[in-house]
């Protein structure tokens, strides 16, 4: 009987405004809707790997499979076990696209995360948690240009994620505020990361360097110490929104009215365009979902979901 499974990753938020490529969050909205990518993974009797594409956004990907970074996953996860003297089988790879690419909602890595896990999965988990890891984040790295893990992170182990690369350690969970409600809008428009990091630059201030340090070590104490209110007032951008915002339109008219309903945090999501606002009152989460439909989301592509973190984060189950 031939093997088959489903690998799913959720959706996330880096940079959090004070965490600049250093912090990201899994999503997961209250409602019970889908917001990330699937795979669905079987051996295959053709040789190497065939890839498919369904789901909303699919059409927004290359015609061209072997342009898929799905396929590039296969590729470096073949190249990985040879190194390890181990064989790959042929698979066909389904490919569920339900974010949206260049939407702040980390599109990528969970197409990234979802593929390698899918492939660890039905190769009897050879990797193991680090190697899957390392392999997402060149994954990325080859989208992005760099290597960066505050999408790839939280993605693959959920909750709020620290990026800490040192001594062996990628990435650390940190506590995070279960009282919060995240609501995250995408406005159908793409800012390309590529943009959104030519804009920002290339030398900062002083000042700016020690507040980015204060209030980035300032939240990730708050987390430990579980005090809310602190992280909340802790989420002001210094290194990336005030450069950024003039790449989203409505962004600064939907933060200003986030704070008049008592918004605790208002932010870009990633590099944009999604926007993140936070509650602790359900009832004004959803007078803020109201408004960015109305106000914020420009086509028939955008959507806003009210969510909490996900801290299950990505998972594959066998079919």
């Amino acid at each position: 009987m031939q093997k088959k499974f489903k690998a799913f990753a959720p959706a996330s938020a880096a940079n959090l405004s004070v965490g600049f490529d250093l912090l990201g969050a899994a999503l997961k909205p209250i409602s019970g809707a889908v917001l990330g990518d699937e795979i669905v993974i079987s051996e295959s009797d053709k040789a190497g790997c065939s890839v498919s594409v369904t789901g909303k956004y699919a059409h927004k990907l290359p015609t061209d499979s072997k342009k898929n970074i799905v396929y590039d996953a296969y590729l470096l996860f073949k190249d990985r076990l040879e190194k390890m003297g181990k064989e790959v089988m042929d698979v066909h790879m389904e490919l569920s696209k339900n974010l949206p690419i260049c939407s702040g909602l980390g599109s990528s890595a969970s197409s990234v995360v979802a593929a390698v896990l899918a492939l660890d999965t039905i190769h009897g988990n050879v990797l193991g948690e680090n190697g899957r890891l390392e392999l997402m984040g060149q994954l990325e790295g080859k989208i992005s240009g760099s290597i960066h893990y505050d999408n790839v992170a939280p993605c693959y182990f959920g909750g709020l994620q620290l990026i800490v690369q040192e001594d062996g350690c990628i990435s650390t969970t940190l506590p995070d505020f279960d009282n919060w409600y995240w609501v995250s809008c995408f406005p159908g428009i793409k800012v390309s990361t590529s943009a959104a990091r030519k804009i920002l630059p290339k030398e900062y201030s002083r000042s700016d360097v020690i507040t980015y340090g204060r209030r980035l070590s300032a939240f990730v104490h708050a987390c430990h110490t579980h005090n809310d209110r602190l992280a909340s007032k802790l989420l002001v951008d210094v290194i990336a929104e005030p450069y950024r915002a003039s790449l989203i339109p409505g962004f600064e008219d939907a933060r200003e009215h986030g704070a008049s309903i008592g918004a605790l945090a208002t932010g870009i999501s990633g590099s944009g365009s999604s926007v993140f606002s936070i509650f602790e009152d359900l009832e004004k989460a959803k007078e803020m979902k109201e408004y960015l439909e109305r106000n914020f989301i420009a086509n028939e592509d955008g959507f806003c979901h009210i969510c909490k973190i996900d801290r299950r984060g990505s998972y594959a189950e066998e079919l």
